[in-house]
């Protein structure tokens, strides 16, 4: 059995089941400050017989083993989390291998093994929500260089019409900062999930998301674009995305039929803490091969 958590800057989802995906028990817990939501996800876990942990967390974190601040959460914008040395928490607690990658990495993996990207080799999984984030797996391995991908934060071209500032708090009008669900929130002055009805709302987001993707295709070529996220739960904007992808790409590379290329998660809301268990398992064989 492993444990999994899916930490997110709202909620952490707590989960103990087995690299197939199999769940057998379950915690959502508030993401509050460390002292108050770590104390609850270690005691959840201490009520199971564990082989490792895995974890997908917001970030940034520091991935690179080699690191002094292996395991920490860095430099994000929820305060009480900055410098927060989760990975080092959980050894402290239970003396398991510790699998700890970003959050969409793991929903990357989870959905290469076992969802939308089964049987390829590569894929990208983005959420579009709070924030905008991608993770990658490409040739069977989670994409990672000197840090993880920061995919949410590249630049693209405002539309003309657009006058929005952007909502980043480190660049106002990245690709998180003018299509995250906080942007389409203030830009409109409602929530997305009120705004269903206004084409020109999910006509923007496919503008947006359109750039991003053209850019991923271009660079990374993956087989499988897959959008989660509770923006992306609004189907309408697919429409608007696979239009202007076509537009901006011009016939320059070919793709397959964009309703079977771009796709949501075939895991739904559980791409994450799937991947996490995966994150475990991986964890526990590289410590036996080590």
């Amino acid at each position: 059995m492993f444990g999994a958590i899916e930490a997110g800057g709202t909620k952490f989802v707590c989960a103990v089941g087995d690299e197939r995906g199999n769940i057998i028990d379950r915690l959502q817990i508030p993401t509050t400050v460390p002292e108050e939501t770590m104390t609850e996800v270690i005691g959840f876990f201490k009520k199971h017989s564990l082989n490792a942990i895995g974890v997908g967390s917001f970030g940034p974190i520091d991935v690179n083993s080699e690191s002094p601040n292996y395991g920490m959460i860095t430099t994000t914008p929820k305060l009480p989390w900055r410098n927060y040395p989760i990975v080092q928490a959980l050894k402290d607690a239970f003396s398991l291998p510790i699998g700890f990658n970003t959050d969409v990495n793991a929903a990357a993996l989870g959905e290469a093994t076992l969802g939308a990207a089964k049987g390829l080799d590569s894929c990208i999984y983005i959420t579009v929500g709070t924030g905008i984030g991608a993770g990658a797996v490409v040739q069977g391995k989670l994409l990672q260089g000197l840090s993880h991908p920061e995919m949410g934060h590249i630049l693209v071209r405002r539309h003309h019409n657009d006058q929005y500032h952007g909502k980043c708090p480190y660049h106002k009008d990245c690709l998180e900062g003018l299509a995250a669900g906080p942007a389409i929130e203030e830009r409109w002055g409602k929530k997305g999930i009120d705004l269903v009805d206004q084409k020109e709302v999910w006509d923007l987001e496919g503008y947006y998301i359109a750039q991003a993707l053209m850019q991923y295709i271009l660079i990374i070529s993956p087989k499988r674009i897959i959008l989660g996220g509770g923006v992306m739960k609004q189907k309408q904007v697919f429409a608007s995305i696979y239009k202007y992808l076509n537009e901006l790409l011009n016939d320059y590379v070919t793709l397959p039929d964009l309703k079977t290329y771009i796709v949501s998660p075939g895991l739904g809301d559980h791409a994450g803490i799937t991947g996490a268990l995966l994150l475990a398992h991986q964890a526990i064989k590289e410590e036996i091969q080590s």
